[in-house]
């Protein structure tokens, strides 16, 4: 009998329809010799049948998630620091109309949209719970506040600022479980005509490109039109505007607003009718991505065999959050990559979650290139080949798993 919960958006009954396996905690470097035990995890995803809402079954504490030393930052790509300059400037040039407006962000991270909305003169206020990253924010000039935006902290918020014109939340509110809190904290902050824009992956993109690495503790959420505008009609919002973003290997902008505040573009029923069209969560849809997860297990394990009794040199390239999630479920230690290349001080001298391969520098890579790279950050694909031209040169061949194992 499959595994059921209850829906955290509107308490249907979701059922399980895959299981990635016990999962250590996806950013949880370690030091070689450190005597904590990891914390593992069952990573399992259902769907509720209900408001179509696809989620974890399991939820991870928050805190063993987001912390002081959380290593992620959002500026660490020069194509994501061009992103939220971007997304900033037009937010500041469509959404500014008041006399004093007012931006908030929620996981603003090391203040890379912020610092554009700062330089303009603009009032805003980062939301942070990760104290390492929202240091760094501040050091650039940013307002942040360390803590978990909830109902909560928006009343304290609106009672010192007053209300918002423009919530924003990159990569953050797919990872909050506790929705419920959030939404009625930015229905109460959020001023008459002001919006609340969010990006994160979108489950129509992963289920086509068998992108199951975006799969982890930290999103628990996988949002599709239909869901976040059932999750923001319950809220009393409304789904006005939906723009597909190539970000991350695939996201969606989702803008809402007060109900009835503005009208719904048309780009909202369009994804709508596109998704009704794909059937992206019905039990067939679904069991046909579950099979090819499995497919690129076998593939990419074989492929991996092959080069090593070959006896060729295979190393990881990035030791992203998701790489956790394909290295744990497929079984992939050190004995099949020797190690995994990052540019990320913070995770560099350390080990991945639960496989225990060893993240080394840039420079160790380039001291003597391997035969082959995995390509772990391959949602970063373009900016990296750039980059590594040389690796190419002296004869390496690229690993891909997305949405199929290739090399070349």
């Amino acid at each position: 009998m499959a595994r059921t919960s209850e829906c955290r958006i509107c308490s249907g009954l979701v059922t399980e329809f895959i299981d990635l396996g016990r999962q250590p905690l996806a950013d949880a470097f370690r030091l070689p010799q450190s005597p904590e035990p990891e914390f593992f995890y069952r990573l399992a995803v259902g769907t509720c049948a209900d408001c179509q809402m696809a989620q974890l079954m399991e939820e991870v504490p928050r805190e063993r998630m987001f912390h002081e030393d959380y290593p992620y930052l959002s500026s660490g790509s020069t194509v994501m620091r061009a992103h939220f300059e971007g997304i900033a400037t037009r937010l500041l040039e469509t959404e500014m109309s008041s006399d004093d407006p007012f931006v908030v962000e929620i996981g603003s991270n090391d203040g890379v949209l912020l610092k554009t909305v700062a330089a303009a003169g603009v009032r805003h206020l980062g939301v942070e719970p990760s104290g390492g990253v929202a240091d760094l924010a501040a050091a650039e000039g940013v307002s942040v506040r360390k803590d978990f935006f909830e109902e909560s902290v928006a009343r304290e918020i609106l009672a010192e600022h007053g209300h918002a014109d423009v919530i924003f939340s990159a990569n953050t509110f797919s990872h909050i479980p506790y929705v419920d809190s959030v939404l009625r904290g930015i229905k109460a902050l959020l001023g008459p005509d002001g919006v609340f824009v969010f990006e994160d992956p979108y489950f129509g993109d992963i289920v086509e490109r068998t992108s199951f690495d975006q799969i982890y503790d930290e999103h628990f959420f996988f949002f599709t039109a239909r869901s976040v505008a059932r999750m923001a009609e319950l809220s009393g919002m409304e789904l006005v505007d939906v723009e597909h973003l190539p970000t991350h290997g695939g996201e969606i902008r989702y803008t809402l607003a007060h109900a009835g505040a503005r009208e719904a573009s048309e780009a909202v029923k369009l994804l709508m009718v596109e998704e009704e069209r794909r059937e992206l969560t019905s039990p067939a849809t679904l069991a046909r991505f579950v099979e090819n997860v499995e497919r690129v297990r076998t593939d990419l394990l074989a492929e991996l065999r092959r080069i090593k009794e070959r006896g060729e040199r295979v190393v990881g390239y990035g030791a992203t959050a998701k790489s956790a999630t394909v290295l744990n479920f497929c079984g992939i230690g050190p004995d099949l990559v020797e190690f995994i290349c990052d540019s990320t001080p913070a995770k560099q001298g350390r080990l991945t979650p639960g496989t225990h391969i060893p993240v080394r520098g840039p420079e160790e890579y380039r001291r003597a290139y391997p035969d082959y790279a995995l390509l772990l950050a391959w949602n970063h694909a373009e900016e990296i080949m750039a980059k590594e031209t040389e690796f190419q040169k002296a004869g390496g061949r690229w690993i891909r798993y997305v949405p199929e194992v290739s090399v070349s």
